[in-house]
């Protein structure tokens, strides 16, 4: 078997298993049975422009922990700047949003250049390398410079945006030229493969045959492959004696019911149009005063980035202002709170929760609405209220979808979960946890890692 080399922006540590997610773990899997190599940036800023950035190795159980420091710059530009403060908002749709700096594009590029260097001594002819998501897209192509023929795919975790939108990046046709340098491309959904496709053909006359592209002398192919969770994993944390924080809220529900949101502190989420919706929901039926509370939880990320720092503001605020006019002295109708919680609590939570509010404005999987299925007590289990705009939404059918723009379509869908008898809920149900049990983290991870090292077998296109 040969050796599998993944490359992600960050490395989880070494024997976490608890706190990483699924992602984490898949690959740690595959990496553990292969043998192989994780590379990434360590998470630490180092001063020291002038120093060359070097590599520290870790091993643990047949698999070498490679992780590179960056200097504030290299942090700044390619992280704060080109891939969080331009691809990130541009390819969820967020053009306003979006800031361009040449700078910040050098420095992208430089950090590619510096794991490529980095990589590139370590493999082995028949060594497989797996690259994940919008900060590594040059990748391939820094290392092809380097004379690496190994094979490389790549996997976008994020949305494909459109073709308009995509070329307002400035430099666009060479960040679609990098794509071109692996030979397997994944996405999360058909529909943000098409999206590139029509970018190639429109913007660049390239002609692409079904899934594959014949451009530049090279060759790459297309595919899908919906990214999911360990279901097994998260049914056992479901299925598990309660953690105190799960009995501490049950605790403090009073027998409210629950509506439960988990979402990154990010404006892709949608967060402050859901808690505007709760407050609708609050004004148009108030027999529902009193009888549920809305807990988000939204941990912060990217604080270095302003736009982070004002959503942070925008949600505390939104929460505020539907506390102070539906609240009562023994009752907020919304929790909100900063902070990280392990899967295996979430897993409590979840099934705590007589509906998943999962409403992203734009999402390439959201791994949170299939957390919530697998967590769920088959003999009583919630309702999903999931954004159309998520990429699970493709698959998960019985969930309640809305529009999270429309927030009155939002509030019905929020009053039809809460009244939904426990046969509906049942039959919705069922048939979701089947897929998530059939199409877990795993499958996807075999799925992507044999289109990429046989030739015989297709990615899959739809």
């Amino acid at each position: 078997m040969p050796r599998l080399i993944a490359v992600s922006n960050r490395v989880p540590k070494p024997g976490d298993r608890y706190t990483s997610g699924g992602l984490s773990v898949a690959v740690r899997d595959a990496l553990e049975k292969s043998g192989g190599v994780w590379l990434g940036w360590s998470g630490a800023v180092r001063e020291g422009a002038d120093v060359e950035p070097t590599a520290e190795t870790t091993r643990w159980r047949n698999v070498d922990y490679v992780t590179v420091d960056l200097t504030p710059r290299d942090a700044e530009e390619y992280y704060n700047g080109f891939a969080n403060r331009a691809l990130w908002p541009l390819f969820h749709h967020r053009p306003g949003l979006t800031e361009f700096a040449r700078r910040d594009m050098a420095g992208y590029n430089r950090v590619n250049q510096i794991f490529a260097r980095i990589l590139a001594p370590m493999l082995r002819p028949d060594d497989i390398i797996w690259v994940h998501d919008y900060h590594l897209i040059p990748l391939a192509s820094d290392l092809r410079a380097r004379g690496v023929k190994n094979r490389i795919g790549f996997f976008l975790h994020i949305p494909w945006p459109a073709p308009e939108l995509f070329a307002i990046l400035p430099n666009h046709s060479r960040l679609a030229v990098n794509l071109i340098n692996y030979d397997l491309v994944g996405f999360q959904t058909k529909p943000f493969m098409d999206n590139f496709i029509a970018y190639l053909k429109e913007e660049m006359n390239i002609n692409v045959e079904g899934c594959m592209i014949d451009a530049f002398g090279r060759s790459c192919r297309l595919g899908v492959f919906p990214i999911s969770i360990d279901t097994k994993e998260f049914i056992h944390f479901a299925e598990a004696p309660k953690s105190s924080i799960a009995r501490r809220l049950e605790a403090s529900l009073q027998g409210r019911a629950l509506a439960l949101s988990v979402d990154r502190l990010d404006y892709s989420k949608g967060i402050p149009q859901r808690i505007e919706a709760i407050g609708r929901f609050l004004e148009l039926y108030p027999q529902y005063h009193n009888r549920f509370t809305a807990l988000q939880i939204a941990p912060t990320t990217r604080e270095a980035i302003p736009e982070y720092a004002e959503i942070n503001r925008e949600v505390a605020e939104a929460a505020g202002r539907v506390n102070g006019k539906f609240g009562d002295i023994d009752w907020a109708p919304v929790r909100y709170i900063n902070k990280s919680i392990g899967r295996a609590t979430l897993a409590h939570l979840y099934r705590a929760a007589r509906v998943g509010v999962v409403t992203p404005l734009r999402d390439g999987m959201n791994l949170v609405s299939k957390e919530y299925v697998a967590s769920q007590d088959p003999r009583d289990p919630g309702v999903l209220v999931l954004s159309r705009f998520a990429g699970s939404a493709r698959e998960l059918r019985g969930a309640l979808q809305v529009n999270p723009y429309d927030i009155d379509g939002v509030v019905h869908a929020l009053r039809t979960a809460f009244e939904m008898p426990r046969e509906e809920r049942i039959a919705r149900f069922e048939p979701m946890l089947q897929h998530l049990r059939a199409f877990d983290v795993h499958k996807w991870r075999q799925d992507f890692i044999e289109a990429l090292t046989q030739d015989n077998v297709l990615a899959m296109s739809a």
